[in-house]
């Protein structure tokens, strides 16, 4: 078997369950993001050691990216095969961040202020990865508004893991104390 099959040479992508598309196609466009994005939190669990309870949330949310991207890369007409927490996004997954970021929140409290990205690479790599899934966020509306797919959690899924990653950041470069330290110190 190959890596290549010479399919897309016409520029046109395959979709999960079947028919094909043009690679620039809202659906393609916003998995294409996806995919950058599993790419972008696999940049900051390199900054992990693998023992590390972090390295095993990062691997956990790139996973369920996957499934993300699953449901942005199935055709309307095929919605119905889609599996919850397999292929499809749950109301489950969305609360889940809800609760991760309300339990680190809590820890932490809120960061005050505009905060400056880069003041260490796993925050770096996170705030990368929150700024990509942004992106894919906004391509999930095109894609929706299209008629990609209805009654969606794939938008409030990516928005709340877009807000995850920024507190994830600011706990990897511990923001909430040396942002108030940077601003009496300019």
């Amino acid at each position: 078997m190959k890596i290549y099959t010479r399919k897309g040479d016409d520029g046109t992508t395959g979709l999960f369950y079947g028919g094909r598309v043009p690679k620039d196609a809202t659906g393609p466009t916003a998995y294409g993001d996806v995919d950058e994005a599993v790419a972008a939190i696999g940049l900051a669990r390199a900054e992990v050691d693998s023992a590390d309870a972090l390295n095993d949330e990062l691997l956990r949310l790139q996973r369920s990216l996957f499934v993300v991207a699953a449901e942005l890369a199935t055709a309307p007409e095929n919605h119905a095969k889609l599996i919850d927490g397999e292929s499809r996004v749950t109301a489950d997954m969305v609360t889940g961040l809800e609760n991760a970021i309300d339990a680190l929140t809590a820890e932490r409290g809120m960061p005050e202020g505009f905060l400056v990205p880069g003041s260490n690479r796993l925050g770096a790599a996170l705030d990368l990865a929150r700024a990509i899934v942004r992106r894919a966020e906004r391509h999930a509306v095109t894609h929706a508004g299209r008629g990609g797919y209805e009654r969606s959690l794939v938008i409030p899924y990516l928005n709340r893991l877009a807000d995850y990653m920024f507190i994830l950041a600011r706990a990897a470069e511990d923001s909430w104390t040396s942002s108030k330290a940077e601003e009496s110190n300019p």
